[in-house]
């Protein structure tokens, strides 16, 4: 009898941890959004150029590592906003590059609102189904190193079709990511709301600009 008490008992305290973590991730990924959006649109309006690679890479991974250093501290808290704020800021001339095409404002709405279907869809589908996505994993990690390898050949080679490639790539990777991320966060992979955080982030993030560029090359 205790031990069927304490198994109840444990299951309930996994249960509003899965339901605490979930929700200050999705708080703080609303949050970090509109904060990334808000600058997005302020370095769209100010027409700031687009950073080096170099300095888009440093920003982002010097960020990013500093983020899951202080994942545990409120200063996590800090760096997280500002490794959205800086993705938001490489953000505005991407949106400035297609708002000069013909029809671009329509590009940026498809892309953004394909964005928000994507995600809702694939977030609702695990929390109703509590499927295991950790298979997933293998799929992740194999795609990470194609993806590198695809973009390092359309650094140095102009191949036809392959920047289209490489997006369609990306959206499939990034979905793939919403899936594992949301599955581990309820199946107890994925404890930290910072973190979990970050990792839904960078997914949509790869999402949305990948379908701006599908969309921005079919019209």
């Amino acid at each position: 009898m205790n031990e069927h008490n304490y198994a109840l008992d444990h299951t309930q305290v996994e249960q509003q941890e899965v339901s605490r973590v979930l929700r200050n991730t999705y708080g703080l990924l609303a949050i970090t959004l509109a904060f990334s959006g808000l600058v997005a649109f302020f370095a769209q309006q100010a027409n700031v150029p687009y950073p080096s690679i170099l300095v888009v890479l440093i920003g982002f991974y010097g960020l990013f590592f500093l983020t899951v250093k202080l994942r545990n501290s409120a200063w996590g808290l800090v760096s997280t906003f500002a490794l959205t704020g800086f993705m938001g800021y490489t953000l505005g001339p991407i949106l400035n590059r297609y708002m000069g095409m013909a029809n671009g404002s329509e590009v940026i709405v498809s892309a953004l609102s394909m964005t928000a279907l994507v995600f809702c869809g694939l977030s609702a589908y695990v929390l109703i189904t509590r499927k295991d996505m950790s298979f997933l994993s293998g799929f992740i990690t194999a795609g990470f190193f194609v993806l590198l390898g695809a973009m390092v050949a359309g650094f140095f080679f102009q191949i036809s079709g392959l920047q289209l490639a490489i997006s369609a790539g990306f959206v499939l990777f990034s979905s793939a990511a919403i899936l594992y991320q949301t599955s581990a966060i309820i199946h107890g992979g994925e404890r930290n709301y910072i973190m979990a955080t970050i990792g839904l982030y960078v997914s949509i993030y790869n999402l949305f600009v990948s379908l701006l560029n599908i969309f921005g090359s079919s019209r």
